[in-house]
C-alpha cells in the first residue's frame, strides 16, 4: 500500500514538473490591434508618434518574446506594410520614438528570416 501512495505522489508531482512547451506565436489580428493607431501616423504625420500609437508599440514589444512570435509579427507587419504605403523613416524609427524595442520595423522590405 505505501509503495502504491507513493507512486501517485510521484505522479502527481510530475504533472506539475513537466516543461510546458508552446511555438504557438502570436496572431496577426493582435500586432494590427496593436499598431493601428499607428497606420495616419506612419503614412502622413510627422515628428513624434501619438502617444496611442506607442502604448500599441510597446504592448507589441512585450508580447513578442519568443522567437515565433518575432517572426510571426515580422511577417504581420511586412504583409500590411505592403498593403499601406508608409514613410520609411517614420517605420524605421516608430519603436525608438516610443521607446520601445520592437523586432523589426515597419517596412515592406524587412527580411523576417532574420528576426528572432
Amino acid at each position: 500500500m505505501n509503495v502504491l501512495k507513493s507512486l501517485a505522489i510521484i505522479s502527481v508531482l510530475g504533472i506539475f514538473f513537466i516543461p510546458r512547451y508552446s511555438e504557438s506565436a502570436i496572431s496577426c489580428s493582435v500586432v494590427i490591434q496593436d499598431l493601428q493607431p499607428c497606420v495616419s501616423y506612419l503614412t502622413s504625420g510627422s515628428g513624434n508618434p501619438p502617444e496611442t500609437c506607442c502604448d500599441g508599440v510597446k504592448s507589441l514589444a512585450a508580447a513578442t518574446t519568443t522567437s515565433a512570435d518575432k517572426k510571426a509579427a515580422c511577417q504581420c507587419i511586412k504583409s500590411v506594410a505592403n498593403s499601406v504605403t508608409v514613410k520609411p523613416e517614420l517605420a524605421r524609427a516608430l519603436a525608438s520614438n516610443c521607446g520601445a524595442s520592437l523586432p523589426v520595423d515597419a517596412s515592406p522590405t524587412v527580411d523576417c528570416t532574420t528576426v528572432g
